[in-house]
């Protein structure tokens, strides 16, 4: 029998030296093939969850918290210690939402990612082998 796994769930950087807490994660959760976040990511691509403001809750370490602006206004938090990519925020994002990186998370959870997304930027040497849904672009594409 397969044991639930209950919030809250817990994160942090590589170095520990960030640390959070997550009490719900929202459904809606993409892998992200786009070219910022294979870059800062270094890897074929990024996978983040959301949680609504009132879930996300810095434990420790919020004063370790760097901040990359790119030039389309979107907001990427990282760890200034150990460079972990923490939180994403889009130009539009409301900031009800915080996009947080699933590869920070220390907690076992019961939700997977439903999409990928912006397919068309995805690294030419990554394929993508499971059935979920293919975006190009975002999600409402």
């Amino acid at each position: 029998m397969k044991q639930q796994v209950k919030a809250p769930y817990f994160g942090q950087c590589l170095c520990a030296g960030i640390q959070y807490q997550v009490n719900k994660i929202e459904p809606k959760m993409a892998h992200c093939h786009c070219i910022a976040c294979r870059k800062f990511h270094g890897a074929a691509f990024s996978t983040f969850g959301e949680a609504k403001r009132e879930n996300f809750h810095w434990i420790k370490g919020e004063e370790l918290l760097k901040c990359f602006i790119a030039d389309n206004g979107s907001v990427r938090q990282f760890c200034n210690h150990c460079g972990s990519s923490m939180t994403f925020a889009s130009s539009n994002n409301e900031t009800a939402v915080v996009e947080f990186s699933l590869g920070t998370l220390d907690s076992h959870i019961d939700i997977i990612p439903d999409a990928h997304v912006f397919t068309d930027y995805k690294a030419n040497w990554s394929a993508i082998c499971d059935s979920l849904p293919q975006n190009k672009e975002g999600r409402n594409t």
